[in-house]
């Protein structure tokens, strides 16, 4: 098992007019292999909790999956009293492969996702030749969160934001004063995410960030991934609406969209594909469930050839 950073943001109960509104806590789990955060919310009144953008370890030469970041998670979850309600997922990620399945069966919780995941598993459903036997509906997850919907983890209240242009389905969870928000912008010294998979588009992307940097400036924006921008020698995944709005290299205040279009479609023309892709999309369009075994009992993992 590899290490785990491990940081946490203290919750804390904000006083209003209306009585005490709680702060939710975090504690984040960031996996080096594939440079990927997992947030744990909860509230620190109730103890209720959601994982989101859960990592489950995969050894891509031997094939094989384990399950240390995930009992990381296992494990905190034990040692605070947590009671999880929630598994979510930002999208259907391309860089690492989910562990939601695993955790549902250790700690529970309902696997929410947006609900234009169809229209990705409509596309990689086709490019993987997934068959028939492959539901394009969305039936694998628990949830399908639209754009505006609302509801509670414990005393906090979350808003769901449709945020495209990564990919189709990319969904921010606005918790409290927190927002998760996926893939769509990474710390300032390191911008954005790209916008050239099937389905994703840079105007898009550009529109969904500026919706999340109409926030409040001290909204907390925790972060899916974080590559180390160069000069900065730590991984980060926690900024806020107003240090992005004054410093993102990308689309701070006073870049336009224009600007930020053709800038993001010549940088995404030099990108490699993500070292997992074909690995995690085709688990976790599935809602993270391995494809289904063959007649020998073992699941198979397809390689387009020259296709993507």
């Amino acid at each position: 098992m590899h290490d785990a950073a491990i940081q946490a943001a203290t919750g804390q109960i904000r006083r209003t007019e209306q009585g005490a509104t709680p702060v939710p806590v975090v504690c984040t789990f960031f996996d080096e292999a594939t440079n990927t955060a997992t947030h744990v919310v909860h509230c620190p009144v109730t103890k209720h909790a959601a994982v989101i953008d859960s990592v489950l370890d995969y050894d891509a030469a031997a094939g094989r999956t384990s399950h240390g970041s995930a009992q990381a998670i296992v494990d905190y979850v034990g040692r605070e009293g947590l009671t999880v309600d929630w598994q979510l997922e930002t999208h259907a990620h391309a860089d690492h492969l989910s562990a939601a399945p695993w955790l549902q069966e250790k700690i529970g919780g309902k696997l929410g996702i947006g609900a234009d995941i169809t229209l990705v598993q409509a596309v990689f459903g086709k490019i993987f030749n997934a068959g028939t036997r492959f539901a394009r509906d969305g039936s694998q997850f628990d949830r399908l969160f639209r754009d505006g919907e609302t509801f509670q983890i414990g005393e906090l209240p979350v808003t769901v934001l449709h945020v495209p242009g990564h990919t189709p389905a990319d969904m921010a969870f606005v918790i409290g004063d927190a927002a998760f928000v996926g893939d769509t912008i990474f710390m300032p010294d390191f911008g954005t995410a790209r916008a050239d998979f099937p389905g994703g588009d840079p105007r898009q992307l550009f529109r969904s960030i500026r919706r999340l940097l109409s926030l409040p400036v001290e909204t907390r924006l925790f972060l899916c991934h974080d590559y180390k921008a160069p000069g900065r020698d730590e991984y980060v995944w926690l900024t806020t609406v107003g240090h992005e709005r004054g410093y993102n290299i990308h689309v701070h205040d006073g870049v336009s969209e224009e600007e930020f279009v053709q800038m993001r479609t010549a940088r995404d023309a030099t990108l490699a594909m993500p070292r997992l892709l074909m690995p995690s999309v085709q688990v976790n369009m599935r809602g993270g469930h391995l494809p289904e075994p063959e007649a020998d009992g073992v699941s198979y993992i397809k390689i387009p050839v020259n296709r993507v």
